[in-house]
């Protein structure tokens, strides 16, 4: 079984003055330019390639970074490009303070978690390297303890990431 308990890097998906990116569409996680492409390897590439500043992404992203996002992060059409990019590059979960509906549904169907945090990371998170994020109780914990507590996952999202996807569990 898949722990529940994420270290990882943060990594705030943030404009030049350090405020987190609101309003975040599946074209600009994904351009539309390249959904032809299949391989989600290959579709690791280009994640945030239509996302102002932030075309680099895929070279500087690490496994098992945890994103810190804006509002209504995903919103715009279904496209699962826009999920399966994260996973190529082994982004472990994703706090934002809220998501578009089809791109939650999308992410939880495919196993990455994705976890609400309203207010926003605290600055200690903003000034760790690691942290840890525990995707049953929410608990974001840096070098000196508790930072916050986002929304944690409902036992159907864990038991979909467990399984590794929602096709894997109903198999």
């Amino acid at each position: 079984m898949k722990s529940t308990i994420l270290k990882g890097r943060p990594m705030m998906i943030a404009d030049s003055e350090d405020r987190l990116i609101d309003d975040i569409d599946t074209d600009q996680i994904y351009h539309n330019a390249h959904l032809a492409i299949t391989d989600p390897k290959e579709m690791a590439q280009y994640a945030f390639g239509n996302l102002e500043g932030w075309h680099d992404f895929p070279q500087k992203a690490q496994p098992g970074d945890i994103l810190f996002v804006g509002e209504n992060f995903g919103a715009g059409s279904s496209r699962q490009h826009a999920v399966d990019c994260f996973i190529a590059l082994g982004v472990s979960a994703i706090i934002g303070r809220s998501f578009g509906a089809i791109y939650r549904r999308n992410a939880i169907n495919s196993g990455l978690p994705l976890l609400t945090l309203p207010e926003g990371p605290p600055e200690g998170v903003k000034q760790s390297s690691q942290i840890t994020l525990n995707l049953e109780t929410g608990d974001i914990v840096g070098p000196q303890g508790t930072l916050a507590r986002a929304q944690p996952m409902s036992k159907v999202a864990l038991d979909i990431y467990h399984a590794d996807g929602l096709l894997n569990l109903v198999r």
